[in-house]
């Protein structure tokens, strides 16, 4: 039996060093140490991902709060609703398997953005993951859960 699909990958970005902003790619390379090209990377391998929906960017936008996808600090956007995710769930996009980690906390950042944006974004920020299995993400790949082993 195939696994149903949770949605696609709708964007990916990274992080460089000395650059506020986040940098769209076609593709991210992972291994158990994060994204390789992030300036993350190593730093904190249960935080090595995060991932947010376009729900939240919907929220805001519904706020008329002017912002483009990678705003939000993410790596992965999806489209579909990751509070359907939980703590120690597994997902593979492409050959890349990951594990929940953590929900990400609003941080006060956002509210440079706008100061009502950390409020607004409370419960639909994000989520962090690690990577258990390197490989190649790419835009548009599917996000399949992994059955978990009892």
């Amino acid at each position: 039996m195939k696994n149903r699909s949770l949605g696609n990958i709708v964007n990916l970005f990274i992080s460089k060093k000395d650059l506020k902003k986040h940098i769209k790619q076609d593709e991210l390379v992972l291994d158990k140490n994060g994204i390789t090209t992030d300036k993350y990377y190593g730093k904190n391998v249960q935080r090595s991902i995060l991932l947010c929906s376009v729900d939240g960017y919907e929220l805001a936008r519904d706020e008329n709060i002017d912002i483009n996808y990678g705003e939000l600090g993410e790596n992965i956007v999806v489209d579909f609703d990751i509070s359907t995710l939980k703590e120690s769930d597994c997902i593979k996009i492409g050959e890349v398997e990951l594990q929940i980690t953590q929900k990400c906390t609003i941080c006060q950042s956002l509210a440079k953005i706008d100061p009502s944006l950390p409020t607004l974004l409370k419960d639909d920020r994000g989520i962090f993951a690690k990577v258990l299995k390197g490989g190649i993400i790419k835009k548009d790949d599917e996000v399949i859960p992994i059955p978990t082993k009892n």
